[in-house]
């Protein structure tokens, strides 16, 4: 199953992007009064979670500082309930969807059999230790099949996050650390020039590197050594691994027919702008 979930992070992640990459969230968010996209993103994203404090997004979200979390968060709730975020995150992100797909596609019997598909695997998965999927578990699931078919591939990319997390964890990387071993992954190089990171302090980015450097992960170039790609693959795989579960719930010819129905979506995605997911 583990090539199983690869196959499904390549086709549902497209679709998960729309939110991040497409106008029409962000437009949903700003009617909302969010001030700038970084507000709505922490606001939506984290508002399953409930109104937690900055140091729980901070835990969830694992690949932000403290500090970015903080800007945010509760700051972005004090006046627009989170529940309106989640709200506002769905109509733009199937606004996007729609737009992108065209009507024939969005409307097709194809990409209602893949919402319905998408939907039992992302309802099946266990929640322990899962703590993004199990919020957005606890969320309706649309009825509407394009806002249905993002909203489960949604709650799959979290269950697939939470995993991510969990072996980053095990391989004692942290989320700056990530990025820095993503960016040498794309062949970026400064990876403290890599667009997740380099707002960072310097200081900051410079006590990661060097502390990679310590551990054999990255040598006096900034550049990956063996061990750092090693670790790396191996967080990867085991990410794919973690991911495996929620398609169990899907028959062997279940999983053909969703694969074959999600196929011509992503690529007019694909067609339309948003990127081919990296490995991270």
């Amino acid at each position: 199953m583990t090539k199983i979930a690869r196959r499904m992070f390549e086709l549902l992640e497209p679709i998960c992007l729309a939110t991040f990459l497409a106008g029409e969230c962000s437009e949903e968010l700003a009617a909302l009064g969010h001030r700038t996209y970084w507000d709505g993103y922490f606001a939506s994203r984290a508002a399953p979670l409930g109104r937690v404090p900055a140091q729980v997004v901070h835990a969830a979200f694992y690949s932000f500082t403290p500090a970015e979390a903080a800007r945010h968060i509760p700051s972005a709730w004090e006046t627009i309930p989170p529940e309106a975020s989640v709200a506002a995150r769905e109509r733009g992100s199937a606004a996007s969807l729609r737009r992108m797909l065209g009507d024939e596609l969005a409307g097709s019997p194809g990409l209602v059999r893949a919402a319905d598909l998408t939907a039992k695997a992302a309802t099946s998965a266990p929640t322990e230790g899962r703590v993004m999927y199990a919020a957005m578990r606890a969320l309706p699931v649309p009825g509407d099949p394009v806002a249905r078919l993002w909203h489960c591939a949604t709650m799959l990319r979290e269950h697939r996050g939470d995993g991510h997390v969990a072996a980053l964890v095990g391989a004692r990387i942290g989320g700056t650390e990530a990025h820095v071993l993503n960016a040498l992954a794309q062949g970026v190089h400064p990876p403290e020039s890599f667009g997740r990171i380099h707002h960072l302090p310097k200081k900051r980015l410079a006590a990661v590197m060097a502390g990679m450097r310590e551990r054999g992960l990255v040598d006096a170039g900034g550049r990956f050594t063996d061990a750092g790609r090693e670790t790396r693959q191996r967080v990867e795989t085991l990410t794919d691994e973690l991911a495996a579960a929620p398609y169990d719930a899907l028959s062997a010819a279940e999983l053909d027919e969703l694969i074959a129905e999600l196929e011509p979506i992503t690529a007019k995605l694909v067609a339309a702008g948003l990127p081919v997911p990296s490995n991270d």
